[in-house]
């Protein structure tokens, strides 16, 4: 929860962008992403006078700004800070925005606005951003007077970072931000019907969730992002540690158990593990903790866990029976629940249950055609992990098949080590997000595992690494195509290219023919990523050969600056598992 520093009270009358950037650093922020424009001029100016206590980074693009920000927030866990000017500015922030709703990251996002006396006139750019921003924030505000500024601020920070976090919008009109009054930072909230304190699930229900693990014969553990949220992962742990129950993980929540223990299932959903999604199946007990029941792990609603009791703890009333019914619906703060279970709780007697379950996991491992000459985007990312894994590195990803194998292949034991643009699937995030965590983090090694359709839509932030000095390193799985739109073309539309080759139109590839890799050598591949990277002063490497990987990634791990390692992979491997959408356990497709 983000609290506010005590200040000294001003007594002189302080103008509103002043008020605004001095409530930052009442809050603890450090670090604010900020891209500027006529309408946010006064902020800006505002930001250079508080000195070093707080780092202003310019972004290139409004998006990659709001992605570090978030980078910050899921590699912290706290607040992330964004600004834009109006308009295009403001707009630009909206897709990051949605993706911090749905995946529950703690945003406030601060946007210039035209002055009040314009709003509503189509004023020169004007957009309405908190009609535009209605239905993807958890809270939003226009500011319409100056007093109000060190309040707003004030609840928009308590907001975002409790119960459910979320993104929180802030609008300023360039009048608010030059009109002055005494600020009172310890003013008293106006939050009618918001209780920040997280609900408690109650001591008759947990009992209840420990006879229904103590009756289990097939129970297994479903865990998601809430735990990582939550602060839970301990916890977790703990239940599995006194249970024995085997567990899996949402994409959101890789991490909250380490990946390579022997209960683990790894993720499952229509790219997860068969054994997850057996072990789901069959289970008469999932204990679903922190998750949403989201499409891409149900499959088929109805028929997800048939067989099965749903026990579903979580902080947000409005996900209980929502998707998916439960038996046992518990609302409350997951850290608190399990650790009120663990008092309580007994292991059940599931000795031939784990041992159907290992048995799964040996017949069914995530794998791949280990003979392939070249350097596959497995290999890479099974490679990559086999080398920095003792160097506790934080991993983020863009959008695609590399996102999936690195969820496969890239065994995570922390929480907060994986970040992943989740419930809205959105390209571009890995670069910025990687840029943000590293701002959090100087001394970390940081890894961006990208595909060069996702890299491109935020390409230009290599410039933002090289200016601020943040040593982010890429490794680009370069196959020259929207990989996983291609999959579902080979799988389900004949194999006919409708626009997901990213070179140029007289290439065999264009019309779904030759193999995606043309003559092994730099100069024959579009774009020449080693040369835009060395134009923005990054480090940068091309590799085409696998016994060459090991050591570009090493060279790649040693640099001194932020980093682009282009690697060459085919277009044709697809992401396996694959459960349809909208499909069943049955109908998983393995080879």
């Amino acid at each position: 929860m983000a609290t506010a520093t005590k200040t000294a009270t001003k007594s002189e009358l302080t103008s509103g962008a002043d008020i605004l950037v001095q409530s930052l650093v009442n809050h603890g922020v450090e670090t604010i992403f900020a891209y500027p424009g006529g309408c946010s001029m006064p902020l800006h100016q505002a930001l250079t006078r508080v000195g070093d206590k707080l780092r202003t980074i310019l972004p290139r693009h409004e998006q990659g700004g709001a992605f570090a920000a978030q980078g910050l927030a899921r590699s912290t866990g706290k607040v992330g800070v964004v600004m834009a000017t109006s308009g295009p500015g403001a707009t630009n922030l909206v897709t990051a925005i949605a993706d911090a709703k749905l995946d529950s990251i703690p945003l406030v996002c601060i946007t210039g606005q035209v002055p009040t006396k314009v709003i509503g006139t189509d004023a020169f750019q004007e957009t309405p951003m908190v009609e535009v921003c209605r239905g993807i924030t958890k809270h939003h505000y226009l500011v319409t007077d100056v007093n109000d500024v060190a309040r707003v601020m004030k609840e928009a920070f308590l907001i975002a970072s409790t119960g459910r976090p979320g993104p929180v919008l802030v609008d300023m009109p360039k009048d608010v931000q030059l009109g002055k009054c005494v600020p009172d930072y310890d003013c008293d909230l106006n939050l009618p019907g918001y209780d920040p304190t997280p609900p408690l699930a109650p001591a008759e229900q947990i009992k209840q969730v420990a006879a229904a693990i103590k009756l289990a014969k097939k129970p297994v553990i479903y865990a998601g992002g809430g735990i990582i949220i939550g602060e839970a992962s301990a916890e977790l742990r703990e239940l599995v540690e006194k249970t024995g129950i085997p567990i899996t993980t949402t994409v959101m929540g890789l991490g909250t158990y380490p990946g390579t223990d022997e209960l683990s299932l790894d993720m499952l959903g229509m790219h997860g593990s068969v054994y997850a999604n057996y072990a789901v199946d069959e289970a008469d007990l999932l204990i679903a903790l922190g998750v949403r029941f989201d499409d891409r792990v149900t499959g088929k609603v109805d028929a997800f866990c048939k067989h099965g009791k749903i026990v579903h703890i979580d902080i947000d009333a409005a996900e209980l029976n929502k998707n998916k019914p439960a038996h046992i619906p518990v609302r409350g703060d997951i850290k608190h629940a399990l650790t009120e279970l663990n008092k309580i709780v007994e292991a059940p007697e599931i000795g031939d249950w784990v041992a159907k379950c290992k048995d799964w996991k040996a017949e069914h491992p995530f794998k791949y055609d280990e003979s392939y000459p070249g350097i596959t985007q497995q290999h890479a990312i099974k490679t990559l992990w086999e080398q920095t894994a003792k160097l506790d590195p934080v991993i983020t990803v863009g959008v695609g098949q590399h996102q999936m194998w690195a969820a496969q292949f890239y065994k995570f034991d922390k929480p907060r080590t994986w970040l992943s643009s989740s419930g809205l699937g959105t390209m571009g995030f890995g670069l910025p997000a990687a840029m943000g965590v590293q701002a959090a983090f100087p001394d970390r090694l940081v890894i961006d595992i990208d595909g060069d359709g996702s890299f491109q839509m935020n390409i230009q932030e290599l410039s933002t690494m090289v200016c601020e000095k943040l040593p982010v390193k890429v490794l680009l799985l370069n196959n020259q195509h929207l990989g996983m739109v291609v999959q579902w073309e080979d799988r389900f539309m004949s194999g006919n290219r409708a626009h997901t080759y990213l070179g140029p139109i007289d290439k065999p590839e264009w019309k779904g023919e030759g193999d995606g890799i043309g003559e092994l050598d730099q100069a024959n591949r579009y774009a020449d990523f080693v040369a835009i990277a060395k134009g923005y002063g990054c480090g940068a490497a091309f590799v085409d050969k696998k016994e060459d990987l090991e050591a570009a990634i090493q060279e790649m791990i040693a640099y001194d600056g932020p980093y682009i390692l282009d690697v060459v992979v085919p277009y044709q491997e697809h992401v396996l598992p694959m459960i349809p959408g909208g499909m069943t356990v049955k109908d998983i497709i393995t080879e």
